[in-house]
């Protein structure tokens, strides 16, 4: 029984445990099984991205402080950050890459940069 090609159904002649008649056909196949998680995955990270240049420009130095309504008009998303800090007092950070936020009180928010204490 002849071998096809996974991709375009081609004769495949050369080693026994090939699968594609060539790189482009191996490309297609694979860009193809992983489309649907390659297209969450890039949805994710450009809303990850929006948050982060959203915290940038709020932040020029390494602390800053803004209010939810700031970030809600820019566009933020509080459901997509990268990571939490917990400290020692209990307040919790969430980062967005190196950039973070914490709730304070009547919803303000302090903004800092990631320090490299910080894991």
């Amino acid at each position: 029984m002849e071998k096809q090609c996974l991709e375009c159904g081609a004769k495949l002649m050369g080693r026994a445990d090939k699968k594609f008649c060539n790189d482009q056909c191996r490309n297609t196949y694979n860009n193809n099984l992983n489309k649907d998680a390659n297209e969450y995955v890039r949805r994710v990270n450009v809303i990850l991205r929006k948050n982060r240049r959203i915290l940038s420009k709020l932040m020029p130095g390494d602390k800053s402080r803004t209010t939810k309504e700031q970030l809600l008009l820019r566009g933020f998303n509080f459901y997509y950050y990268t990571n939490i800090y917990k400290t020692k007092q209990g307040k919790t950070y969430y980062f967005v890459y190196e950039l973070g936020y914490l709730q304070l009180e009547n919803e303000d928010y302090a903004l800092v940069r990631k320090q490299d204490y910080v894991k």
